[in-house]
């Protein structure tokens, strides 16, 4: 007998495209539709799935922030805790997607797939993607080949790890890749498929969130950099700084200069590339072991922050937060 159990899927909502509404001309508002109104536009998925909504957010992701990430961490945590669904999807603004995602990859330790998507283009524009990519999400997450790949995003057909998935397009519905890696898997309608076996799962960074994080500001580098805007960043009184460094990770001498004093005073600096792919190697250009920097390796400076921020309410110590970037 072939069985017949529907997979339960726990479906939360935050927001984003996904959830737009027009405004006026080509605008429009995100996070203006519920995600009950989201799923109306998908008929006949209680003939495949067993589906429990909850609205945990709504709002465009450009806005999201630490408390949001908080609730969304908790939401996900206490319907793991039930022991009832089989994968959990959230839908979610694609500005920084990554990012939660990225996010929950560092603190949740389960083997239930979680998975989040989005939209590039609103509910009501022409060609849409936010049904297909809800649909896809629902079908990796209810997918037992899902099981055990830590927290996944699922755009335009392709399955991506939490870690490498950046959102590499302003628009176009094909703008998420893993530069480093390449995706994982795909998905076609209710199908999906993976390249290749799951790597053993290694038990999450970080067992929680902690209930306020670490002040960490990312300092973007470029041709000409202002000092002065280091000097105002560093006058902040911040516990860490990423710099979104040019090439591997470098910048001015004068600004190298200042971040080393910084790092000598207790603020954690770590150095990432601002190119969007390749690893940031010690000691290359830049001597890191006389200046106390940190560096990144292939993370992108948004999620070198998220990183930090949760390592330095574990240590400050500069060896033990080179360990966390190269886990």
């Amino acid at each position: 007998m072939p069985d017949l159990r529907r997979p339960r899927i726990a479906v939360l909502g935050t927001g984003g495209t996904i959830a737009g509404v027009a405004a006026q001309g080509l605008g429009y508002r995100a996070g203006g539709m519920s995600l009950q109104d989201i799923l109306t536009a998908l008929p006949g998925l209680e003939e495949w799935l067993h589906l429990d909504c909850q609205q945990v957010a709504n709002v465009g992701s450009q806005n999201i922030v630490y408390e949001d990430w908080r609730r969304l961490a908790f939401a996900v945590q206490a319907r793991l805790d039930l022991g009832d669904v089989d994968g959990i999807v959230i839908t979610h603004g694609t500005d920084t997607l990554e990012e939660t995602a990225y996010l929950l990859d560092l603190v949740l330790s389960t083997r239930v797939p979680v998975v989040l998507t989005g939209a590039m283009r609103p509910a009501h524009a022409p060609g849409s993607d936010g049904v297909a990519n809800l649909l896809s999400a629902l079908a990796v997450a209810a997918s037992p080949l899902a099981a055990g790949r830590g927290v996944l995003a699922v755009m335009n057909q392709k399955i991506h790890c939490a870690r490498d998935v950046q959102k590499m397009a302003a628009s176009g519905l094909d703008a998420f890749a893993s530069p480093n890696s390449g995706p994982l898997g795909w998905v076609h309608d209710r199908d999906i498929g993976f390249y290749g076996a799951a790597a053993p799962q290694k038990p999450p960074l970080f067992g929680s969130l902690p209930a306020a994080p670490a002040k960490v500001h990312v300092l973007y580098s470029h041709g000409g950099l202002d000092i002065d805007l280091l000097r105002a960043m560093t006058a902040l009184k911040p516990d860490g700084i990423v710099l979104a460094g040019v090439g591997n990770g470098n910048t001015t001498d004068e600004a190298l200069a200042l971040l080393g004093q910084a790092a000598a005073q207790g603020v954690a600096i770590v150095r990432a590339s601002r190119t969007g792919s390749g690893r940031v190697v010690r000691n290359m250009e830049v001597d890191d072991d006389n200046a106390g920097f940190i560096v990144a390796g292939s993370l992108n400076p948004q999620k070198a922050r998220i990183l930090l921020m949760l390592a330095l309410a574990q240590s400050p110590d500069a060896t033990q937060l080179q360990d966390y970037f190269l886990a």
